[in-house]
């Protein structure tokens, strides 16, 4: 099996816990301190941003589009689908469908995600629920 077949492996094993939103397995994915955005963090700190997504869309779901892997890093588009149920960023639960575009590029150590850049469509998302 090669490196670039490992991380396919490895990712398509990570995004399962994401659409199961199993934040502790997620979690062990990430260096003891992983950059998000340029930004340091540790594991559990990146898990927490999740939960106002989930408590507000619990259906939520990456499909992934696209993949390119190379020697230290894996891209990926994915389409992300959810529910409106709940409260997000102030809008109350409308029970509408989204569907958005996402863009993430991550940095490997070690066969683990040590730096994370994520570019969400989250325009598009709020005007499908205003």
């Amino acid at each position: 099996m090669t490196q670039l077949h490992d991380y396919r492996s490895l990712y398509n094993s990570y995004l399962e816990y994401c659409n199961e939103h199993d934040f502790d397995s997620m979690a062990s994915f990430y260096t003891p301190t992983i950059k998000v955005n340029g930004v340091p963090m540790d594991p559990a700190s990146v898990t927490e941003q999740f939960a106002p997504l989930i408590s507000a869309f619990p259906d939520w779901h990456w499909e992934m589009r696209h993949i390119v892997v190379d020697e230290e890093n894996i891209v990926v588009h994915f389409e992300v689908t959810g529910t409106h149920r709940g409260t997000f960023q102030g809008i109350a639960a409308t029970g509408r469908g989204v569907s958005i575009s996402e863009f993430t590029l991550y940095r490997l150590e070690d066969g683990k995600f040590a730096e994370v850049w994520d570019l969400v469509d989250m325009a598009a998302l709020m005007k499908q629920i205003s």
